[in-house]
């Protein structure tokens, strides 16, 4: 399958269009447009720093939907506890820079680069994108960030600094979204790791199926912030 190059205009060439990898087109820019459109029909931005912006939409599609999260007795048994303070849309620039810099320190290398920064930021003071944040006191130890759209959630990253950390923001926040009508938190990548969570992989079709019917539909998320 050929991969597409993106002009300056705000076009996609179709989902079921992309490689075997799921890459469907680079170019483009991170403009809050053109990111709000690529999410509403499936397709997200993933590059390494130095390269042209590469646009996917892999298959199959991981995606946990609220009723089927899976939380283990030793994560329960943390949350009753109280170990960490939870918040929402609290600190959503300090999150999506930590979700960076703890990649790079790992060695994984990150695409969260200072462009997607800015551009999911932008996104983020007009009510699109959100964080849910752990804190034990007044230190940030963990949190996580995505794009809200209609029942949607698009989960970008996650980061912890402590252990269960990352766990705890992740199990609160589909709970929440639960009790908000979300009906599909999209993964997009498949990890054990979140999979052990209930997140299944569904075909892409299917995937698009889903989209199409909740993208549209109305929350009972708060309108801007959810802090």
């Amino acid at each position: 399958m050929p991969v597409y190059l993106l002009s300056g205009d705000l076009v996609f060439p179709p989902p079921e269009l992309a490689d075997e990898n799921g890459l469907l087109a680079i170019g483009g820019d991170l403009s809050t447009s053109r990111l709000i459109w690529a999410y509403r029909q499936g397709i997200f931005p993933w590059y390494n720093p130095g390269e042209p912006v590469c646009w996917w939409s892999p298959d199959p599609r991981l995606i946990l939907e609220p009723p089927d999260l899976h939380v283990s007795r030793r994560t329960e048994r943390i949350i009753r506890q109280g170990r960490f303070q939870v918040t929402l849309d609290l600190a959503f620039k300090e999150v999506i820079r930590a979700c960076s810099e703890t990649r790079m320190k790992s060695g994984e290398g990150t695409w969260i680069t200072p462009e997607m920064i800015e551009a999911y930021t932008e996104l983020h003071y007009l009510g699109r994108t959100h964080s849910a944040e752990t804190w034990q006191g007044d230190r940030l130890v963990g949190g996580l960030y995505g794009i809200s759209m209609g029942r949607v959630f698009f989960g970008e990253s996650m980061f912890a600094k402590v252990s269960d950390a990352s766990k705890v923001a992740f199990v609160t926040l589909i709970r929440q979204l639960s009790e908000w009508s979300f009906g599909m938190i999209d993964c997009q990548v498949t990890t054990w790791h979140l999979m052990s969570f209930g997140a299944k992989e569904i075909p892409r079709p299917l995937f698009l199926e889903k989209l199409k019917k909740l993208i549209n539909l109305s929350s009972g998320a708060p309108r801007g912030k959810w802090s």
